[in-house]
């Protein structure tokens, strides 16, 4: 309970949202989370402003490799957009609120849409290594245990005390990236799924992913949920994509196993489609907003 009571004050955050604010001129309307080596998409934006997270005040430092914790400004397709070089896990040790710290940062920066992408192992069998999986909805392992990044004294600036999931990955944005996907030639490779978040750092066993699909999950991975949650309580659009980068050993013959270094090769390999559909889908986005 002790590290309940250290959570960060409206105070911490406001602070750190200004110091940002102070350090660049872009005000960004777009956020994208990277998941691991898929910090790639830093490198589309244009009038970049590179911060690392070692000097912005309060904010959490990445350990785990593939991803290089700096927050980067700029522009992607004309849009002010600022990316996340390397998120935070609860494995790495650190409370889910936070693991969140950044969302509410980009709220009072002024960002409406929050883009998460992460690296997954493919439950359902019709998906390849190098496919991406546009998220429809997740299941939250953690949080059906209580470990949930809303726990707490709720604060009310942000949103209400009981938020609702059901609309967590926004409609509108899903139907524009599969029709994206469509139009860049990349509809055989581009899934719509059930994303499960598990704790980690150790995968799964061979029963947890036979459990996991049985329950409808078509991916997993150790992050993005608690991010969705918290962007959702500060009333954020959420779109999410999963790069699937190995297939969950789901046969107790096989000789299979997951390992970090394969997932990193796998990210790398087939980044440059997620690139592009981001790309795209954020020019779309604008596009959408001048014609609203």
């Amino acid at each position: 309970m002790a590290r309940q009571e250290q959570r960060y004050t409206y105070e911490q955050y406001k602070e750190t949202a200004e110091w940002l604010q102070a350090n660049t001129k872009e005000r960004p309307r777009v956020a994208v989370i990277c998941g691991s080596g898929l910090g790639g998409l830093a490198s589309l934006l244009k009038n970049q402003v590179v911060i690392k997270y070692t000097d912005i005040p309060n904010f959490p430092q990445s350990t785990v490799l593939g991803h290089a914790g700096k927050l980067v400004f700029g522009t992607l397709s004309g849009t002010p957009c600022v990316v996340m070089q390397g998120r935070f896990h609860m494995y790495e040790g650190y409370p889910l609120w936070k693991v969140t710290f950044p969302v509410r940062i980009f709220h009072l920066l002024g960002v409406e849409t929050l883009i998460v992408t992460n690296a997954a192992g493919g439950l359902n069998p019709e998906y390849n290594v190098g496919d991406i999986m546009i998220i429809r909805d997740h299941i939250n392992m953690p949080g059906l245990a209580g470990n949930n990044p809303l726990v707490g004294p709720n604060e009310e600036r942000f949103g209400v005390r009981f938020p609702p999931m059901s609309d967590a990955y926004d409609k509108d944005l899903r139907r524009l990236a599969l029709a994206v996907a469509r139009d860049l030639g990349h509809a055989k490779a581009v899934h719509e799924g059930v994303y499960c978040s598990v704790g980690g750092p150790s995968y799964e066993t061979i029963a947890e992913c036979r459990f996991l699909q049985r329950v409808g999950a078509d991916a997993v991975g150790m992050s993005t949920v608690p991010e969705v949650i918290v962007a959702r309580h500060c009333g954020l659009r959420v779109f999410g994509f999963s790069l699937i980068t190995n297939k969950a050993v789901l046969d107790y013959t096989s000789q299979e196993t997951a390992n970090h270094t394969e997932v990193l090769q796998a990210s790398s390999g087939s980044a440059k489609m997620l690139e592009n559909i981001v790309s795209e889908l954020v020019q779309r986005i604008e596009s959408n907003n001048n014609l609203a």
